[in-house]
């Protein structure tokens, strides 16, 4: 294998591993619940997990902590399936701790007939009073002493159907004193009368995560098992029952989740999100899910360059969302297509400009990419600009169109405003200009200098379509750590909805997730909600940071 440098202090283990001969060859794993939709946090996870793996010519499973049968379905299996192809990564082998069931259910009774495991009587309530507090130790249950025989028999029946769930749990017998809470007699086994949606009701006892997970990852031998901080307390459980059990040592490592600024990433918040409306979907662009920013426009790449610019840290931190944007501005000024849009249309007309003529105009797809090439662009007497483009009474260092100011119309020709019309509410409706024959781009032959250059659409070629301006779902930069409700801080101008633009006619070929720059505007692309007759574009983030200029008006 070619020699590789460490990036983190992850590869700095992995690299010890292999040079000491604990491991030959590296095997990871990436263990989502199927009960709900992957999000950015997720992503960071594949990127370490599948990277890691790469990197060092080793192997990554894809295995589905489904333990949960009330919570889980096949339609989240298959949509996280989705997303991590989506994302570039494809996994060894498909794996499902619903697969280890049986042999997990030998592990615990391996444990019972060794003394390390019982079956217990107490309500949930009484389980948790019994725990004690991190400065007080626990009380051992009066079910703790039971003999093996008993015990044996006992989780058969629980197997076997013959108890209402809560009625008996499997614990195993470690350490009431213990100061960490998760060595205090933990549950292994509980009853859970539901179907499953791999196994049916084959099964009404399930195990524990902290049962199931370090078992699972002993199964399929896997060598670093990768996780986020909150798990830091569950690895000397991890540890414990891999070493009463005699099997093989996988082992633990722990690093900080991504913690997103202007967003929230806990699933039930998300749920929350949803059930109550703030949000269309799960794959609503504003959503933090992989979904949603798929649907929003992001790349695979982009979410790739992020999740590896971020780094795996030891410590909980929390992530600018402008470093996203950032890399998803990178990428897209590489490879979307230019296009002209206008948001906000005001006619404008030509009036030097022939009535019938129309011209095609060469005009650079993408100026950062040589082999991008170009597409003509339809020019007519009557265009269509942007409402904003033009003022009655310009101030000064103004350099768009004014009476008796001259702009350049992007690829074509530099024109002279001549005057406008308004309408009895006093609303410019109507621009007139003359055009500079000679000023053609390319082309320009009229010696004139003008300042600024500004996007048009032909009023005869023009397309109509809807344009969703999707911003931060969040006015607040950690609306987690707000006082009251986290939705009070949601943004009231997240999403706005322009019913009315128009687009040059390149644009009626686009496809859904086709990735485009207005010119001017920002990064767009295609939605799926898009009909032949009606295409609908997702703002994807604005050509610069606009939220750090208004961060710094309001300080």
């Amino acid at each position: 294998m070619e020699e590789v440098k460490a990036s983190n202090f992850i590869e700095e283990i992995v690299e010890e591993d292999l040079r000491t001969g604990r491991c030959q060859s590296v095997l990871t794993r990436f263990p989502p619940e199927p009960n709900g939709y992957l999000h950015i946090g997720h992503a960071k996870s594949i990127v370490l997990n599948f990277g890691i793996a790469q990197k060092y010519g080793g192997e990554t499973n894809l295995r589905f902590d489904d333990t949960n049968p009330e919570t889980e379905e096949t339609e989240y299996v298959e949509a996280i399936k989705e997303d991590i192809r989506w994302l570039g990564f494809q996994w060894a082998r498909e794996r499902y701790a619903s697969d280890y069931f049986e042999q997990l259910y030998e592990f615990a009774v391996k444990l019972i007939r060794k003394g390390l495991a019982y079956v217990d009587d107490s309500s949930s309530e009484e389980i948790a009073r019994m725990k004690g507090t991190p400065t007080e130790p626990g009380i051992e249950s009066p079910y703790r002493n039971r003999s093996v025989e008993e015990n044996l028999r006992l989780f058969q029946e629980m197997r076997e159907g013959k108890y209402r769930d809560g009625e008996k749990v499997l614990r195993a017998k470690i350490d009431m004193s213990s100061p960490n809470m998760h060595m205090r007699d933990p549950i292994m086994y509980r009853i859970k009368h539901a179907r499953h949606h791999r196994t049916g009701d084959k099964w009404c006892i399930y195990p524990m995560y902290d049962f199931a997970h370090g078992q699972s990852d002993s199964i399929e031998r896997i060598t670093h098992s990768i996780c986020t901080l909150e798990f830091v307390d569950h690895r000397p459980l991890y540890n414990w029952f891999i070493e009463k059990l005699e099997i093989f040592p996988s082992r633990q490592y722990e690093f900080a989740r991504l913690n997103l600024t202007y967003t929230v990433m806990s699933k039930r918040k998300l749920l929350q999100l949803v059930q109550k409306g703030y949000v269309s979907g799960w794959d609503d662009p504003r959503m933090p899910t992989i979904r949603g920013l798929r649907r929003r426009g992001y790349t695979p790449e982009s979410i790739q360059d992020f999740c590896e610019r971020i780094g795996v840290q030891k410590r909980e931190n929390i992530i600018d969302v402008s470093l996203l944007e950032f890399c998803i501005r990178e990428h897209l000024n590489k490879i979307a297509q230019r296009v002209m849009v206008v948001l906000d249309p005001v006619k404008l007309v030509l009036t030097n400009y022939p009535g019938a003529q129309v011209e095609w105009l060469p005009t650079e797809n993408n100026p950062e990419d040589p082999t991008a090439g170009t597409r003509e662009v339809p020019f007519t007497r009557e265009l269509w600009i942007e409402r904003e483009d033009f003022m009655e009474n310009p101030p000064k260092k103004y350099f768009r169109l004014a009476p008796g100011m001259s702009v350049r119309l992007k690829s074509a020709y530099i024109i002279t405003c001549t005057g406008f019309e308004k309408n009895d509410q006093g609303e410019i409706t109507t621009i007139y200009a003359e055009y500079i024959p000679q000023s053609r781009s390319g082309h320009d032959e009229s010696a004139m200098k003008v300042k600024g250059t500004i996007h048009w659409v032909s009023a005869t070629h023009a397309i109509p379509v809807e344009v969703r301006l999707y911003d931060r779902l969040f006015a607040v930069e950690n609306p987690d750590e707000q006082p009251g409700e986290f939705t009070d801080y949601i943004n009231p101008n997240s999403l706005q909805i322009v019913s009315r633009a128009l687009a040059e006619p390149s644009l009626a070929k686009a496809r859904p997730e086709d990735r485009f720059q207005f010119l001017r505007k920002g990064y767009f692309c295609v939605d799926p909600d898009s009909t032949a007759d009606h295409l609908v574009f997702n703002r994807t983030v604005t050509l610069k940071d606009t939220w750090a200029k208004e961060m710094k008006k309001q300080s």
